[in-house]
């Protein structure tokens, strides 16, 4: 099948380079030509484990290409992906702008039947929307079907060869029929097709993330709590997640969730609830809480420092918002590092992907280690912001000797206490005792 992608961001990449795997011809269709000269010279612009080689094979042979030329990509495929941004807006919706924009074009330069896919995750009603802008101009027939996403970044590849579901939303026979068609050899182990209406599939992607962040928000309440009282969050954690009802996932502490997905979603679903006169109480809540979270190692910092962090110098590890991913949107990384700047403390980090990111934010503010050690030379503190695998070991010996005051702030919860505290280190993580050497 011909495939069109408008966008490429996380999603727009993906979805064309994966589509392109099953032997469709894809054109993916980007307004900044720098980096799609970039792509056309076999450059990936993000950091997605596994997309590299899946680019490069399609890339050669010619099933994957690249072009500004919206009008191109728009009477190119049959099918037509919109995996356009829907940044947060002021008031905490989705900016509809780009979808609406790119709806208009199409209207005016369709010539013959299209099936114009949803991609990006929207509003409930958005589908209606692009449909309206569309046939203000259309002279031809066509249909909007709602395909939300369930990608992780770190996992998107992965996500998109082999999903746990597929949701298509359409009152349309006829693109229903195509959309299955072109999703078939991703379903071969029996995964499921689900088909509903726009609206229904719209509000699954936010149910879905919003569902998720609470679950996140409700385990960071639980080790808040444990700290209080002297409980263990790990023992509680893995009490809760044998419950086949709950399940072990999305049980882990920290601080707070980021990214380019769960912050906007919750917040976009928050704002739906209001403009119909529904307040979401529970997703209050977790936005109020995840805001908090974020920043819930700052409290311990000061403490241990007697709230003299001028001039101190701490190490950071970890700046994305989750492993596996160069992204900073959202990334609780980024608040605790704004506090201490703020207090006028010193910051080097390192993360493996996400550094020029970072660097890009923040000029001359921050300085950045080419090792995770490199960071712990002159260091007062340690902390920890993500959780990378290549953190979860590391040379105990290497980091006692290397910091001032031989003491490690964790906010992913990556050593086990009793070994922390054999190695003579001081520590202070999410929900569990502190130990004070």
């Amino acid at each position: 099948m011909k495939i069109s992608v408008i966008g490429t961001g996380y999603v727009g990449l993906v979805t064309g380079t994966c589509l392109a795997e099953t032997g469709n011809e894809v054109v993916c269709v980007d307004i900044d030509a720098e980096k799609v000269q970039k792509m056309k010279d076999g450059e990936v612009p993000i950091y997605e484990p596994h997309l590299d080689v899946l680019f490069d094979r399609n890339l050669k042979a010619k099933r994957l290409n690249f072009t500004t030329s919206l009008e191109e990509g728009l009477q190119y495929g049959e099918i037509i992906f919109l995996a356009l941004p829907t940044p947060e807006d002021e008031d905490g919706s989705a900016d509809l702008s780009y979808v609406l924009g790119v709806a208009d074009d199409i209207g005016k330069k369709i010539s013959e039947y299209k099936v114009i896919v949803d991609k990006s995750t929207v509003p409930v009603g958005t589908s209606e929307k692009v449909k309206e802008v569309i046939q203000k101009n259309a002279k031809c027939d066509f249909d909007v079907v709602s395909n939300p996403e369930f990608l992780r970044e770190g996992f998107a590849v992965d996500d998109f060869l082999k999903p746990e579901r597929i949701v298509i939303g359409s009152s349309s026979e006829k693109a229903i029929e195509l959309m299955k068609k072109l999703y078939k050899p991703f379903v071969r182990s029996g995964n499921p097709i689900i088909v509903m209406d726009e609206k229904s599939a719209e509000l699954t992607k936010y149910a879905a993330n919003s569902f998720l962040a609470t679950k996140i928000t409700f385990m960071n309440e639980i080790a808040n709590y444990c700290e209080k009282v002297g409980a263990d969050v790990d023992m509680v954690r893995r009490g809760m997640g044998t419950d086949s009802r709950i399940g072990k996932r999305f049980l882990f502490p920290g601080i707070g969730y980021g990214g380019s997905c769960f912050p906007k979603d919750v917040k976009a679903l928050h704002k739906s609830g209001r403009e119909v006169d529904y307040d979401f109480q529970i997703l209050d809540a977790v936005i109020d809480v995840n805001q908090k979270q974020k920043t819930i190692l700052l409290p311990k910092i000061q403490a241990f420092f007697n709230h003299q962090l001028k001039d101190k110098k701490f190490a950071v590890w970890g700046l994305a918002f989750k492993p596996e991913t160069d992204d900073i949107r959202e990334a609780p990384a980024l608040y605790l590092i704004d506090e201490l700047l703020k207090e006028g403390a010193e910051i080097t980090a390192f993360d493996p992907e996400a550094m020029d990111n970072v660097a890009r934010k923040y000029s001359d503010h921050i300085t950045f280690s080419k090792s995770m050690y490199d960071t712990l030379d002159g260091a007062d503190a340690l902390i920890i912001c993500t959780e990378w695998s290549i953190f979860r070991t590391p040379d105990f010996g290497k980091v006692k000797k290397s910091l001032s005051n031989n003491v490690i702030f964790d906010g992913r919860n990556l050593y086990d206490i009793q070994d922390v505290e054999n190695e003579g280190i001081s520590y202070y993580s999410i929900g569990r005792k502190d130990v004070k050497i």
